[in-house]
């Protein structure tokens, strides 16, 4: 059994390819899904030496799978947003406390304690369904911080921004996170000036608005905000962890993370740094489902590991993937 301590203690890269070997073996002898996968194409832990050689789950399969590498209860299920009708895809969650780790101390990790921020969040397109990830974290992070100003906001731009002017005037450090399209719609009826604020942006319209490129929205931000840098967050159902961006689109991993890239011809091949392919994150927090995993989103990774979103593979440009999700 691979332990929490083990998880979130890295402190080397030879550290993380040490364990996460041991947890491809744990999942490959515990995950029916991942096994079958893996057989699929022949390679067993007597192949895999590096974490290039590790088969990444094409993320398609928590749509129509059950992927869990135990047989413990299902403690919480994690839904994705889909358009009416179309299937979404569930993380089964078996031990929630892994994720409230995971979150706490990769916040920690890069912005310091939580108890120093008053947490903010513009969230509507998440808070009006059931099953998202993004708003339990973010509950528990307002819980942590502990400010009495701290709070969801649905529809309610007046009063947002009225709390972001007291604040501002208090000098309070305060986080604001939301989805692209409400923090839109804030900075077109509200002109703020935030020196003490960061301004998260989570991604996504939703099909409120039209799609924009992020280095266009981020402008728009820092124009409305006046503030220097617009910060990111890139998580999904799929994962229990999340990576930042302070800044520019160029995200960082904490430590129980790793992001390669694919060759987009060749999904089963792993690319130098600096060449544009499809992103496969490597995230040993998901020890109980598969943390191996091969995403949608098109990516560049630098040299240290930082990487950056470049656009979203299409169905048809799957290739590969489309013929192992079957």
């Amino acid at each position: 059994m691979i332990s929490k301590d083990a998880i979130f203690n890295i402190k080397s890269d030879a550290e993380f390819e040490t364990l996460a070997l041991e947890v491809f073996k744990f999942q490959f002898q515990n995950n029916k899904v991942y096994r079958s996968f893996c057989d699929l194409l022949y390679k067993h832990p007597a192949d895999v030496k590096q974490l290039a050689d590790i088969p990444f789950l094409p993320i398609e399969f928590f749509k129509s799978r059950k992927v869990v590498s135990t047989l413990d209860s299902i403690e919480k299920t994690f839904s994705s947003s889909g358009t009416t009708g179309s299937i979404t895809s569930k993380h089964y969650v078996s031990d929630i406390k892994l994720y409230e780790t995971s979150y706490r101390k990769a916040f920690k990790h890069f912005y310091g304690p939580v108890e120093d921020y008053v947490v903010l969040a513009l969230l509507p397109s998440y808070l009006e369904r059931d099953g998202s990830s993004l708003i339990y974290m973010v509950n528990d992070l307002i819980a942590q911080s502990k400010q009495p100003e701290s709070g969801f906001y649905l529809n309610n731009l007046d009063a947002l921004a009225n709390t972001l002017k007291t604040l501002e005037a208090k000098k309070q450090k305060t986080l604001l996170i939301g989805v692209s399209f409400a923090l839109l719609d804030l900075v077109e009826q509200h002109q703020l000036n935030l020196e003490h604020t960061i301004v998260m942006e989570t991604g996504g319209m939703k099909g409120r608005r039209k799609e924009i490129i992020r280095q266009e929205l981020h402008h728009i931000l820092q124009t409305g905000f006046n503030t220097q840098a617009i910060h990111s967050e890139y998580g999904m159902t799929e994962l229990l962890s999340q990576a930042y961006s302070k800044g520019q689109g160029i995200f960082e991993c904490p430590p129980w993370i790793k992001v390669l890239t694919r060759d987009p011809e060749d999904p089963l091949s792993i690319q130098a740094p600096n060449k544009t392919g499809g992103l496969n994150v490597i995230d040993l927090a998901n020890v109980n489902s598969c943390a191996f995993i091969a995403t949608q989103d098109l990516g560049k990774i630098d040299p240290q590991g930082q990487f950056e979103i470049i656009g979203r593979f299409d169905n048809s440009d799957i290739r590969g993937c489309n013929l192992m999700a079957l």
